[in-house]
């Protein structure tokens, strides 16, 4: 598209119920927003690595409407010279980021908002557990949320959430590189019926599987 005709069709472009839902709980993993115009417009970008493809993939379908350009692989060189390959697509700048941005972010830095409680749905529980959650072992029920982007207070703020919000039993656990989530298996059956009607097939290895009660024998 040319600019003129990518002005004009930005100007048709409005986030639905469900983008919103999605674009919180994506917020509170990987996705980041960016301003090129001193914060007159934001865009988003999503990365994950090619094992996520998936799920990215998915992603890009939700905010097409949003995207000029289809997901792009990425090379990624680390300090150590060891490499890796993620996949990633940027949406277009809209002022319909700007509310996003200004609640997630202080500065460069993502922070958790104050009024989380009031956003935090099933769907965007799902898509933050989807991004950033895992199963604490094989051997147990409960489930991680990796937060440690997050400070301690933010981390207590999402805690807190997550308990009034869903009525699981959650704590904030101190790790290496910051505070993670755990959400107690004894949580396990609501935070089950809670995010699995949202959770992509591609990602329900993430969800513990219920173990097996052993009656004694007679």
């Amino acid at each position: 598209m040319r600019s003129k005709a990518i002005e004009s069709y930005k100007t048709q472009l409005r986030l639905n119920a469900d983008q919103k839902e999605i674009l919180i709980g994506i917020l509170l993993g990987d996705a980041t927003l960016e301003t090129q115009n001193n914060g007159r417009t934001y865009r988003m970008k999503i990365e994950h690595s090619i094992s996520q493809k998936h799920y990215l993939e998915h992603l890009y379908l939700v905010f097409k409407d949003w995207v000029l350009s289809q997901p792009r692989l990425r090379k990624v060189v680390l300090p150590n010279g060891k490499t890796y390959i993620n996949v990633a697509f940027s949406t277009l700048s809209h002022p319909s980021f700007r509310f996003y941005a200004h609640q997630f972010y202080r500065g460069r830095i993502k922070v958790v908002p104050r009024l989380i409680y009031k956003w935090l749905t099933p769907r965007a529980f799902a898509y933050w557990f989807m991004d950033d959650g895992s199963i604490k072992s094989k051997q147990s029920k409960g489930v991680i949320l990796n937060t440690q982007g997050f400070s301690k207070q933010d981390v207590l703020r999402l805690v807190k959430a997550v308990e009034s919000v869903f009525n699981l039993e959650a704590k904030a656990r101190k790790q290496k590189e910051g505070y993670q989530i755990y959400i107690s298996g004894r949580s396990y059956e609501r935070f089950k019926d809670l995010v699995l009607p949202h959770i992509l097939p591609e990602m329900t290895y993430k969800i513990p599987e219920a173990r097996r009660t052993y009656l004694p024998k007679l």
